[in-house]
């Protein structure tokens, strides 16, 4: 018997098939969007699977103004940052990220971000995706495939 035909295939670079996905975030939740975005960003739904290679799909979301957050997010949930100087620590709630230019865009981001490893490779699966506040957006040449996040678990 071949031993060969029992080795486990390991994706890397060249063997890697990225595509190009369309998502609508509305009336999505937060947290829900967000574990599913990073599964696909990662390529934990593919079958070449490989923990150290950047082996996910390309990830466009629109429409990321209409996002929800259940409960008291909006004013309760407390967003952190430290510039590293004493007294440095500020904070900022949802309510009124969404007020600032490209609100919406950075708070999804953040909960993608949180969800993908903390490494370097977790900050270049980053780097694949794409989110805009309305329906049009710059990645129309590579003709995303639309998704519905339902469909995936």
């Amino acid at each position: 018997m071949n031993t060969l035909s029992y080795k486990t295939p390991s994706a890397n670079k060249k063997t890697v098939q990225k595509e190009w996905v369309l998502i609508d975030a509305t009336g999505q939740p937060l947290g829900r969007l967000a574990s599913k975005v990073a599964k696909l960003l990662r390529g934990k739904y593919k079958p070449n699977f490989t923990p150290h290679v950047d082996c996910g799909d390309n990830v466009v979301i629109i429409n990321v103004d209409k996002v929800i957050l259940t409960g008291k997010k909006m004013t309760d949930k407390v967003y952190l940052r430290y510039s590293g100087y004493p007294g440095g620590q500020r904070s900022i709630t949802p309510e009124k990220l969404v007020q600032r230019p490209r609100g919406y865009e950075r708070m999804v981001r953040h909960a993608v971000k949180g969800m993908l490893p903390k490494s370097i490779l977790g900050a270049r699966l980053l780097k694949n995706l794409y989110l805009y506040q309305g329906e049009e957006h710059l990645q129309t040449a590579q003709q995303p495939k639309p998704l519905d996040l339902s469909s995936i678990k």
